[in-house]
């Protein structure tokens, strides 16, 4: 977190993102959340980067912890252009860092109060976190057992051609039958990398191919911090003994702060254990929304997000949105440019909820100062996974009128 906002203060990304853009997508009941003027939006990524660097040295722990997920999920909470799995799960594990004593041992704070150094927690915490991070691995294994992935490669067969230009490895991805190869190895990967990392005899192992396959991934696709956030997160599964030899071995001159011997104790522990048993059974059964939703998931995506379905489509669209005056019904085409930023427009073309929400900013914008509502319509073209080009949204309706929510959009037209 520490880099991943240096990073985005470093590249301007605070001003692109946030600042620039005339409108913005926010998730469903949170459009009052809202971008804060530059110099606060760049205040809000500085405090975020000295809370996780307070996060890391375990430093006024409880306040840094508080901060940083308060602070990055409200950034992320800004605009959904932007949604990533990654950024899902670094704010779980921002929210449950945030519950436990992580700061214990081996940090500053028990560095200044080595009369509050423990040594010992209850074992559902470090189970709290290996079940989070099993969760991300095996639903995303799950929702790769599809014909799509398994039987057609796809979007593999589209992604990793591209990409035999890669020093040493490159030339694998111009084989014929690397995508189908790597399609079954990441389905299996997802599937069982968990349980081995439980097991002791192949943890070793286990933590191996996740450092291997996360490189990989991250050498092959653009997805920033994310092989780094997985590959620090799974080391959650060693044991104290192991990650004490370590520590010992390395930052043995903090040793003073692990041998106090003292039982973590809190009277809020068992409110604690509540909250976090609530939070992993929504992420058990989150991620199965999409079945109340008939239609092609990938095309209607309606119980796509925050299920841990990474990386599983490519898809491309074009849209065109048409105002027709509310006086003259006369039509007007919309140059999505002049509202849109680049990445903005690219997200909006394909995801129907963002294609709906942009019609009704239009709406919005277009309503007559006597409050006559203009219509709204769209023409959009959607390819996935390299199939031909087609209708996604009914072009004659009015989208003006349509309203968000978690009701099935009949407006979206079928894959089928």
């Amino acid at each position: 977190m520490v880099v991943s906002c240096v990073r985005f203060l470093w590249l301007g990304w605070v001003h692109e993102q946030y600042v620039a853009p005339r409108v913005h997508f926010p998730y469903l009941g949170f459009s009052w959340v809202s971008p804060l003027p530059e110099p606060a939006m760049t205040a809000v990524f500085v405090v975020m980067t000295l809370a996780a660097v307070g996060v890391m040295f375990g430093a006024w722990y409880r306040v840094s912890s508080i901060v940083l997920f308060v602070a990055f999920t409200y950034v992320e909470l800004i605009d959904k252009t932007y949604y990533l799995n990654h950024y899902y799960f670094v704010s779980i594990m921002a929210f449950m860092l945030a519950l436990v004593p992580a700061h214990g041992a081996w940090s500053v704070d028990a560095w200044r109060r080595p009369q509050h150094a423990i040594q010992h927690i209850p074992q559902w915490i470090l189970a709290a976190f290996k079940l989070q991070i099993s969760i991300v691995y095996i639903y995303a294994g799950i929702a790769k057992l599809t014909p799509h992935w398994l039987i057609d490669a796809m979007p593999l067969r589209i992604w990793l051609p591209a990409n035999d230009s890669v020093p040493l490895i490159g030339w694998l991805f111009a084989l014929p039958w690397i995508p189908w190869a790597m399609s079954w190895m990441g389905m299996l990967y997802d599937c069982t990398v968990p349980f081995f990392l439980l097991w002791t005899k192949t943890r070793p192992w286990a933590y191996l191919a996740v450092v291997v396959f996360h490189i990989v991934t991250g050498i092959l696709f653009q997805i920033g911090v994310f092989p780094v956030v997985m590959i620090l997160s799974t080391l959650v599964f060693f044991s104290a003994e192991a990650h004490e030899r370590v520590l010992n071995r390395t930052l043995g001159w903090l040793g003073r702060t692990s041998d106090m011997g003292r039982a973590w104790t809190s009277r809020w522990s068992r409110v604690l254990a509540v909250v976090v048993f609530v939070h992993v059974l929504i992420q058990i059964v989150v991620p199965f929304r999409f079945l109340l939703y008939p239609g092609n998931l990938y095309w209607t995506e309606e119980g796509y997000r925050f299920s841990w379905r990474v990386m599983l489509v490519e898809k491309a669209g074009t849209a065109t949105f048409t105002v027709h005056d509310p006086i003259t019904s006369r039509p007007g085409v919309i140059v999505n440019r002049d509202w849109l930023n680049t990445h903005q427009e690219k997200q909006m073309s394909f995801q129907p909820d963002m294609i709906l929400q942009f019609a009704h900013i239009l709406r919005d914008h277009y309503t007559t100062p006597d409050g006559r509502v203009p219509r709204v319509t769209a023409d959009v073209w959607v390819t996935m996974n390299g199939a031909a080009s087609r209708q996604l949204v009914d072009p004659t309706r009015n989208l003006a009128a349509e309203e968000q929510g978690f009701h099935r959009y009949d407006w979206v037209l079928p894959w089928e």
